[in-house]
């Protein structure tokens, strides 16, 4: 369905956190500005940024009136996973949903090909049971685009396109680390589908590795160990999942530091998740996974509502 034929013009919402972006953030805003399906509202969160993050969205907000800037107090630190969370709430407080078919929340450090959106929004309207969607991050390096290598079976933590019914379905995200993996899962707990393609118009190049954490990629990479950890994830199929990608950068040492994130939060106790129900769904998901490969379980989850008891592996 092309935008032309649609019986009313779909409206989305987007939402932005960002702290000091100012090395990256004009590739994101120039790129949005070109959109072949502009968004009826960009809402900037400015989470005190102490660069000149501030100067370039007023100059972009004040050239577009569509832009809204809204701007919380100095935390004194760049935050991660739930403090990006916190931020993209901040923004989500500024819109009335309802207005809207569709929000986004998108990263600073982006930059989008040309109709990026409208593909989104064409797909969605083709599939009502589309509940959340991305394109695929490219690394530029030596003149070259190089996959991050995600999975199709949820949209990517930087532009992660909802429908709103969706997104108010399951509850929003998640205020801690892993939330851009326990929405996905939510989604298929209740009968929508996550995915991304990887296709030439909807890749766009991320211009900062992902999982590379202010603090240095190691201190990211345990992070997303962590987070693994919190949301429900098995021993065994973490350790498959970081031996199919050691020979991503940082190689070996980079995907252990992962694994060790999860066995050290294990060894010391920390929290989980605390949602019995969808523990058990994702255990009863990532063992079918094993056996049939992540694509065919998502399509199956699609087909037939898993369900299975949440336990330690």
């Amino acid at each position: 369905m092309k935008a032309a034929m649609r019986e009313k013009p779909a409206k989305y919402v987007l939402i932005s956190p960002c702290r000091n972006e100012a090395d990256y953030m004009r590739q994101t805003l120039d790129t949005v500005v070109a959109q072949s399906l502009r968004p009826t509202k960009w809402v900037i969160v400015d989470d005190g940024s102490t660069d000149e993050t501030p100067e370039i969205l007023k100059e972009y907000a004040n050239k577009h009136e569509w832009i809204e800037i809204v701007t919380r107090a100095d935390r004194g630190h760049r935050a991660v996973g739930p403090g990006v969370v916190d931020a993209f709430y901040s923004g989500y407080a500024a819109i009335i949903p309802d207005d809207y078919d569709f929000v986004c929340k998108l990263d600073l450090d982006l930059r989008l090909p040309p109709r990026y959106f409208e593909i989104l929004v064409d797909r969605m309207a083709a599939n009502p049971r589309l509940g959340t969607c991305s394109g695929k991050a490219y690394l530029e390096e030596n003149g070259e685009l190089i996959s991050e290598r995600h999975g199709d079976e949820n949209s990517l933590g930087m532009t992660k396109f909802y429908r709103v019914s969706c997104f108010k379905d399951i509850g929003g995200f998640v205020r801690e680390v892993g939330w851009d993996g326990i929405d996905g899962h939510k989604c298929r707990m209740k009968g929508w589908t996550a995915i991304s393609w990887d296709e030439p118009e909807l890749r766009f190049v991320h211009l900062r590795t992902m999982g590379a954490s202010h603090k240095g990629i190691y201190t990211g990479r345990y992070r997303q160990g962590y987070g693994q950890y919190y949301m429900g994830t098995g021993l065994l199929f973490l350790t498959a999942s970081v031996v199919s990608r050691l020979n991503q950068k940082p190689y070996v040492l980079g995907q252990l530091t992962i694994l060790w994130g999860w066995i050290y939060s294990f060894l010391q106790g920390k929290p989980r998740y605390q949602d019995p129900e969808f523990r058990a769904f994702l255990r009863a998901y990532q063992r079918r996974a094993l056996l049939v490969g992540k694509k065919r379980a998502a399509e199956e989850c699609a087909q037939t509502p898993m369900t299975g008891k949440a336990s330690l592996s």
